[in-house]
């Protein structure tokens, strides 16, 4: 076998599984080193005289097997360091039914950021606090103490933790038994429910943390390092209204009596979902009331979002196997937008997602080196090789579709079906199909799975033909390629809506062909037509010429929605850097936008010119191109205005920071100067930089700066405490 080759991955037996794991871990924050014990109720389903299970890094001392009074020694014990296996040997056969596993263990606290590992921070007052916590998912928990480390062996877990008194020791579960022995305590936690390996975490070292109670009782704590506890406080609010949003729309109360969600200085992830004990990266958790920019705690906002949706939906109900993990993913990737939106209506989050992760998923999709939603995982170390953007992204955007199409409370009830069907237990994606098929009467199944088992995704070419009383559309699907190859026969089975000038209520209509027809009602002659309203399918929409001449009016008086003006210039933009349409046609829709002021919308527009800049930054012309980038933004920052105002909504935080960003990176001399002397101010003691442009006025002036300027933004940089 070569060494690139992969060892065919092979399932544990099932001859003998466990129940409940009784664990014991002692970890060492000095020597980074553990030790643990652990009784592992199981039962034998086959006369075997072996057990196997994973491990990996953990060196077993001793293993004995015990029914009742009596207790028999193992006879081998063998590891394998590239299945990461133990094999326990007894004399002889157990017995069938049921038994007790005992195993004495050490490990390692490894600097790996995987399994249970050692982290560090520097407090307020320059001492070094040493921390030891988990990582699990996907196949990490073996590291910490041997276990049937697969998502569909679930067991309950009693945890026991030995630590330093001055330390926090958390868990899943709320602390039952403290006992203090010298400067030690023995710390007991309650049993938890049924899970999941990956799910189970520990973490002991020095916090300080606020805390609350959701409207329903549960006791929700965010840990942060020492000294910075007023930094949890806004995840907190987001938490205690999170909780109760999903209980309400689950159908579900949230099943354990505590949420713990703890910031971690050295954190691989953005987060980890381990239930009741959410682990985060400090930069997805802590928000510095004075110094966070209105985006990091939007970031915050969704972070807490997404990883409170999968104490529900990927906890409560788990993954047969990795297969199905975009679903997990995909789901929370969703929901997280509908909760902020809940929580934070005036953000107007949804229209930042068209151009976030729905803009994300287009146009990696869109690429040769895509690869399906659902790709078949067989060793669990293709999960990192296949689970990417496009996997969020795009999960989350079919999720979207699926959502709309079938309608919010279909949708809704759907869920609840899965969820109560399902929980405790494991679920595959064709599980969800069918409670969706049945709270909807709609063929999900049918339509879902041209969506999860292909590459990329259809653009739809609009045609119109009129009489003098009806509006037909005439569509045609084929696949939308990056290169403009129109070689491919793909087809899907494509939810369409349309709204018209005449008549706002969007019509539906299911593609089940290459080529479809809708009759519009209550469309008249010459009216402007929208496909796709609020960029809610996941396609690319190619009008025909007369159907884009009648659209520039509407963007240009803003008949249109945000999200829509929105969609139209994406569209065009990825359709004449395609080669599908031309250049001229996305030019002259970009003249309509002469009145935008919204912030989504204007980035957009930002993103795609500098998309061009990077083709002309070498040309002749690219000063010109500048100029032209001077002119369209630089009357907006005129108006919005450099300081915070009390009229300010969050986008507008958001437009002044990308329109400073953007005329400094384009050579506005006023924009550069006005820079400057606010850096020169922050750096005497003065007046202090605006959080949410602090990022654009740096960029700014390192990049119209000397070595003097960097140089004293790198010394900003080492003496800084924030994260951000």
């Amino acid at each position: 076998m070569s060494a690139t080759q992969r060892k065919p991955f092979e399932h544990l037996p099932t001859s003998v599984i466990p129940s409940n794991y009784n664990l014991h871990l002692h970890p060492n924050l000095q020597n980074h080193t553990f030790s643990g014990k652990e009784t592992i109720d199981v039962e034998v389903k086959e006369s075997v005289n072996t057990v196997k299970m994973n491990s990996a890094e953990i060196e077993v001392q001793s293993a004995s097997f015990t029914v009742g009074d009596a207790t028999v020694s193992s006879s081998d014990i063998k590891t394998s360091a590239e299945d990461e296996t133990l094999t326990i040997t007894f004399p002889e056969a157990l017995p069938l039914g049921l038994g007790k596993l005992n195993l004495d263990f050490t490990g390692i606290l490894n600097d790996k950021l995987r399994g249970f590992y050692r982290s560090s921070y520097t407090a307020g007052d320059g001492s070094k606090k040493n921390i030891a916590v988990t990582q699990f998912e996907s196949t990490d928990a073996r590291r910490a103490f041997p276990c049937w480390d697969e998502p569909a062996i679930k067991a309950t877990f009693d945890v026991t933790l030995v630590s330093p008194v001055a330390t926090v020791a958390l868990s899943n579960m709320p602390v039952i038994k403290e006992d203090v022995q010298g400067d030690i305590k023995v710390t007991t936690y309650d049993r938890t429910p049924i899970m999941s390996t990956y799910l189970v975490a520990f973490v002991v070292g020095e916090f300080d943390y606020v805390e609350s109670r959701d409207r329903n009782g549960v006791l929700i704590r965010v840990y942060t390092p020492v000294g910075k506890k007023a930094q949890g406080e806004f995840a907190l609010d987001v938490a205690v209204k999170t909780l109760p949003f999903y209980n309400d729309y689950f159908e579900i109360p949230y099943p354990l009596p505590k949420m713990d969600l703890i910031a971690i200085p050295d954190f691989a992830a953005g987060a980890m979902e381990n239930w009741g004990l959410v682990t985060y990266r400090e930069t997805a958790l802590l928000v510095d009331p004075q110094n966070t920019s209105s985006s990091t705690k939007q970031w915050v906002a969704l972070v807490v979002g997404h990883e409170l949706a999968h104490q529900w939906f990927g906890n409560l109900v788990t993954m047969q196997w990795w297969t199905h993990l975009w679903l997990n993913e995909g789901f929370a990737s969703w929901i997280e937008y509908l909760c902020v939106d809940h929580c934070f209506p005036s953000w107007n989050i949804w229209l930042q997602y068209v151009n976030m992760d729905f803009s994300r998923a287009l146009e990696l999709d869109a690429l040769d080196n895509s690869h399906p939603i659902e790709v078949p995982v067989g060793h669990p170390e293709e999960v990192d090789e296949i689970f990417d953007a496009i996997s969020y992204c795009k999960g989350n955007s079919v999720i979207r579709m699926l959502h709309n199409w079938l309608g919010a409370e279909p949708f809704r009830k759907g869920l609840a079906i899965y969820l109560k069907r399902h929980q405790y237990k494991n679920a595959l994606t064709e599980d969800l199909w069918a409670a969706l098929e049945e709270s909807s009467g709609k063929p999900v199944n049918r339509v879902m799975s041209t969506w999860t088992g292909q590459v990329g995704y259809p653009m739809l070419t609009v045609e119109v033909e009129e009489t003098s009383d009806s509006v037909t559309l005439n569509i045609k699907q084929q696949k939308f390629c990056a290169n403009g190859d129109d070689s491919s026969e793909q087809q899907w089975l494509v939810p369409v809506t349309v709204v018209t000038q005449s008549c706002n209520t969007p019509q539906c209509y299911l593609l089940e062909g290459k080529e479809g027809q809708i009759v519009l009602q209550g469309a008249r002659p010459g009216d402007w037509v929208k496909v796709n309203p609020e960029q809610i399918g996941l396609f690319r929409v190619k009008y025909s010429e007369e159907l884009l001449k009648r659209l520039l009016p509407a963007v240009k008086n803003q008949a249109l929605s945000a999200a829509d003006r929105l969609g139209i210039q994406q569209d065009l933009f990825a359709l004449a850097k395609a080669g599908y349409s031309s250049t001229a046609s996305l030019l002259t829709m970009m003249g309509s936008y002469g009145n935008e002021r919204n912030y989504v919308v204007l980035s957009n527009i930002n993103a795609n010119l500098s998309n061009l800049a990077g083709l002309f930054n070498h040309l002749p012309c690219y000063e010109q191109f500048k100029a032209m980038r001077r002119r369209i933004f630089s009357k907006i920052l005129e108006e919005v205005g450099w300081g915070k105002k009390e009229s300010d909504g969050h986008t507008d935080a958001l437009l002044r920071s990308m329109l400073i960003g953007t005329l400094g990176k384009s050579g506005d001399t006023q924009v550069i100067d006005q820079c400057k002397s606010l850096f020169k101010s922050h750096l005497e003691g003065g007046a202090q930089i605006e959080a949410d442009i602090r990022g654009s006025v740096y960029a700014t002036v390192r990049a119209n700066g000397g070595d003097k300027e960097y140089q004293e933004l790198l010394k900003l940089f080492s003496e800084t405490d924030l994260h951000e």
